[in-house]
């Protein structure tokens, strides 16, 4: 017996186009509960270029090419959350110098260059800014 419906199943209706929920917001859930990170991209001396928000349980490799697209720089500095080899295949198409500590299982090692590697502390002063202004402890954000 139908009903007026042009399927056989119940379900929710759909909502093309548009995130509900946490998700839209930046929030996700992580060990330490509900939580979001903040993925910056900085110029040379430390000042922000572009910044994204996402959920805290996502990759954090997953927002970088929209972060860096259309964005011209000679390097690229960042911590083993960044190594991929999408990430690094992109940055030796473009020519840039690679500065990212790279995780411990990754099979084949890559050559990195150590003397852009030790300007990290300009992105890690970002974030101690950043913690400090908003008034923020220890804890991530």
């Amino acid at each position: 017996m139908r009903h007026g419906r042009r399927h056989d199943r119940q379900s929710p209706p759909s909502r093309p186009g548009r995130k509900r929920g946490t998700q839209s917001q930046a929030i996700g859930r992580s060990k330490g509960g509900m939580t979001t990170k903040i993925l910056a991209l900085t110029d040379a001396l430390g000042n922000l270029v572009r910044f994204r928000l996402m959920p805290g349980n996502r990759y954090d490799s997953i927002e970088v090419p929209p972060l860096i697209d259309n964005v011209e720089f000679g390097g690229l500095i960042a911590d083993k959350a960044f190594d991929s080899n999408a990430l690094v295949a992109e940055l030796n198409e473009r020519g840039a110098r690679i500065g990212i500590s790279q995780h411990p299982a990754r099979a084949l090692k890559l050559k990195i260059d150590h003397e852009t590697y030790k300007w990290r502390h300009l992105i890690e002063n970002f974030f101690c800014m950043l913690r400090g202004h908003f008034g923020m402890g220890s804890e991530r954000f």
